[in-house]
């Protein structure tokens, strides 16, 4: 007992002596044995400059000037950490049990760096000499086993008016922010850390709440429980599950953003304004995982973008020029009516007025004005260049607000802001379409494509279209094309390519081919085709044709014209021909269709009508004119000049023979 006794007396006063001599060691002194004793710790040379003082109450502490940590060997940011002054608070009692206890330490306004180098590693992976092991981390409760490291804590922690530098030297990327804060609580080395903190990359507060389960065995990279909300004003991220400082990282991932743009902004990133449905809103739920070269998987995907809802998997590769994106996706009824521009209301159908004549004088007048004119507000296409992607859709149908199709596969592809749309099926119309569409956006935005549609109700299709309710049929089209332009308006305008059609039975409303054929009266009624074919040459956003052919049960018919894709008007020339089995001969009547697609003017053209009906019999009319003519002009001749036409010769020779004759009787008189 004797010996206790001594033992614990021993102990006290050699506390009492170590404690004592901290009053007489001078604060530069003091500094530079706890700026050792971190280097030791945590592997990195620690400077501590300027004023250093101590205090013994009501804690034990220590406060420095200008303080810097020093970066990994390998990184190129500068020290990891400089500080223009440092506050630590340490428990004495666990000091003299071998333990560092930081009761509080405050930063004033230091400049972190956070580098990344091409493999992958973090300059914040430290190697804590005085730490606990992952190791002993994992060690039983009940092991009485005692550890030879200092157990390191921190019951709190401020961080003042902080800069922030990130470097990413795997993807060439650097940032940097300034006016952060950091309040952290770890009281237990191998338990829970808490932290909270408030970041301003745009000068707006991004909060972030998060707790570590095991934070002592996750800095030295062992796998720990985690929590992580990032809150700011438009919207919340949260993440639970385990991660590590590789960075890797597994759970559930949710979001509720009720503005993407301003979200992102908050963020620094870069101005985006996705269309309507498309993503200016976002609530999402999803498994995650991150791998150490920052790749992002997203499973069992549930995802609304304000209007659209899709489920699915998509993983995104952030090292690069840009991120890169693979998707497999599946929704409903798709919206895409929002990527439509803001005025493409005018750009729909026409009135669908059934009369068979109007007034086209102003024509040019009202195109120029923009009545029924495609939209000409700007379209702003910059999403193209935010990512690469490879995005499988399927959708049970798809409403592009001008035109409506039924189910779809979709294979589209961006690269540097081109984008293809593959068209694996796409329903619609009654029938279905197959091809690819384009979008580049790399200089000015072209649009361009080969489509095939097969069985396509017509009516339906020329209606959504170009507002053209007249043709009713079922058929076969192709078309290549491709515009440019910022606009709705400039890319119908400079659209080139090509266009074949053929049809099968159907029908044109609005004027009545016999009643035309037998009267000349066209206006009203309906006429009936058994098939029709056509090809046309698109340039500058006209077509222009001359080869349609349509067969009827009483005729046959032909067309060549211009249709205007940029005007919306039409110039055309369609000519029937009744069948001679009804006449003693074929009867033309050519139909003049000229004016805005949604009332065009159908007239006869009576000029026309009269070259092709009646060409032998007006070549017979003026052969007999000029007989009569000319017999008037002989008798004129023969009664006022006395020139004596004879049968067969013309007026203009009998009077050149007359001059002769005449001209050789004066030159005889001269030698009498």
């Amino acid at each position: 007992m004797k010996f206790i006794l001594k033992l614990v007396g021993f102990v006290l006063i050699g506390a009492l002596v170590a404690l004592g001599a901290l009053f007489f060691l001078p604060g530069e002194r003091i500094a530079r044995i706890a700026a050792e004793r971190i280097s030791e710790v945590t592997g990195r040379e620690v400077t501590m400059n300027g004023d250093t003082s101590i205090s013994f109450y009501p804690v034990l502490g220590i406060s420095t000037g200008q303080t810097t940590i020093a970066n990994a060997d390998w990184a190129t940011g500068g020290p990891m950490l400089s500080a223009g002054s440092l506050k630590v608070g340490i428990d004495p009692i666990a000091l003299l049990r071998g333990e560092i206890r930081i009761t509080e330490m405050e930063v004033i306004q230091p400049h972190i760096v956070i580098e990344r180098d091409k493999e992958g590693r973090g300059n914040w992976q430290i190697a804590v000499d005085g730490g606990a092991t992952s190791e002993q981390a994992s060690t039983s409760a009940a092991s009485d086993a005692k550890s030879d490291h200092l157990t390191l804590t921190l019951d709190k922690a401020v961080i003042k008016d902080a800069s922030v530098t990130y470097i990413d030297h795997a993807s060439g990327m650097q940032q940097q922010m300034t006016g952060a804060e950091l309040e952290m609580r770890w009281p237990d080395y191998e338990g829970e850390a808490t932290f909270n903190a408030v970041l301003r990359p745009a000068g707006r507060d991004v909060r972030i709440a998060g707790r570590v389960g095991q934070f002592g065995p996750f800095l030295e990279g062992a796998v720990s429980p985690v929590d992580l909300t990032l809150t700011t004003d438009d919207g919340t991220v949260t993440i639970k599950g385990r991660a590590t400082t590789a960075p890797l990282l597994e759970g559930q991932l949710s979001a509720d953003i009720s503005s993407t743009a301003s979200f992102a902004a908050a963020l620094g990133l870069p101005a985006i304004m996705p269309p309507k449905g498309l993503g200016r809103s976002i609530r999402t739920e999803a498994a995650i995982n991150l791998s150490e070269d920052l790749r992002v998987s997203l499973r069992d995907l549930a995802l609304d973008l304000g209007g659209n809802s899709v489920t699915g998997a998509v993983d995104v590769v952030t090292s690069g020029a840009r991120p890169r994106i693979t998707a497999q996706l599946k929704t409903g009824a798709l919206d895409l009516t929002g990527m439509t521009a803001d005025g493409a209301a005018g750009a729909g159908g026409g009135t669908g007025n059934t009369g068979s004549t109007v007034n086209t004088d102003n024509i040019g007048d009202a195109a120029a004005a923009g009545e029924e004119g495609w939209s000409t507000a700007p379209i702003d296409a910059s999403a193209l260049g935010l990512a690469d992607a490879e995005i499988k859709l399927t959708a049970d149908s798809i409403d592009l607000g001008q035109f409506k199709f039924g189910a779809a596969r979709i294979l589209l592809t961006i690269d540097n802001s081109r984008a293809v749309a593959e068209l694996q099926e796409l329903q619609g119309y009654g029938g279905s379409l197959t091809g690819q569409v384009v979008a580049n956006n790399r200089a000015d935005l072209s649009v361009g494509g080969n489509v095939t549609a097969d069985g396509i109700d017509m009516e339906a299709l020329l209606t959504d279209a170009a507002g053209i309710t007249r043709f009713a049929t079922t058929g076969t089209a192709s078309v290549d094309f491709l515009g440019s332009g910022q606009s709705v308006d400039a890319i119908m305008r400079s659209l080139g390519g090509n266009l074949k059609l053929s049809t099968g039975r159907g029908v044109i409303s609005g004027f009545d081919l016999d009643r035309l054929m037998r009267t000349g009266d066209g206006s009203g009624g309906t006429t009936v085709f058994e098939e029709l074919s056509a090809s046309f040459a698109i340039k500058d956003g006209d077509m222009r044709g001359d080869d349609l052919t349509m067969t009827m049960p009483l005729a046959t018919a032909t067309g060549k014209g211009r249709i205007g894709l940029g005007a919306r008007d039409i110039d055309y020339l369609f000519t029937p021909v009744l069948l001679s089995g009804e006449n003693t001969k074929g009867l033309a009547i050519p139909v003049r269709i000229r004016g805005r697609w949604s009332s065009p003017a159908i007239r006869p053209d009576l000029e026309k009508a009269i070259d092709l009906n009646f060409k032998e019999e007006r070549k017979k009319l003026e052969k007999n004119v000029r007989k009569e003519v000319d017999r008037e002009i002989d008798k004129f001749v023969e009664k006022e000049l006395g020139v004596q036409v004879e049968d067969g010769q013309s007026v203009e020779d009998a009077i050149k023979e007359d001059v002769k004759k005449r001209a050789a009787k004066e030159l005889f008189k001269l030698f009498k």
